[in-house]
């Protein structure tokens, strides 16, 4: 059985996103996932780091962006983690909303629920936001 795993502890820094993107999708192509399955890991990688950097630490350096990946021949499971004051992804606005069509921003949550299988959400008990997504082979 083949087995992956990335642990990154990140500033929080647009750059970051580049970072952490590259090390998951290293990981993911050696786990031998199908071109459709890595393009969507990609976009829930870019989305979720960036939400976190952005949104959750409010690009706090201080704050780190904790980013994990662990697969096997079966999928993967990629966590990403801030020290934000949490959010309720229920009260995001519809990006498909006549009103928010034209917007160049918002979509991330969506990205991630189209191209994942799993999708949560939880606060974590030591303060900010955890995003949990799997994607299954």
């Amino acid at each position: 059985m083949i087995e992956e795993t990335v642990e990154l502890k990140l500033p929080s820094r647009v750059e970051s996103v580049s970072e952490a993107t590259a090390a998951v999708m290293d990981a993911a192509r050696r786990l031998g996932f199908s071109d459709d399955a890595l393009f969507g890991i990609e976009m829930a990688v870019r989305e979720s780091v960036t939400n976190a950097v952005l949104h959750g630490n409010r690009e706090d350096e201080s704050k780190p962006v904790e980013v994990g990946f662990r697969g096997t021949d079966a999928g993967a499971t990629l966590t990403v983690r801030d020290q934000g004051e949490g959010f309720d992804p229920a009260g995001v606005a519809d990006p498909t909303a006549e009103e928010n069509i034209l917007k160049t921003s918002g979509r991330g949550i969506l990205f991630m629920r189209t191209f994942m299988d799993e999708v949560s959400w939880e606060r974590t008990p030591e303060g900010g936001t955890l995003v949990r997504m799997t994607k299954k082979k």
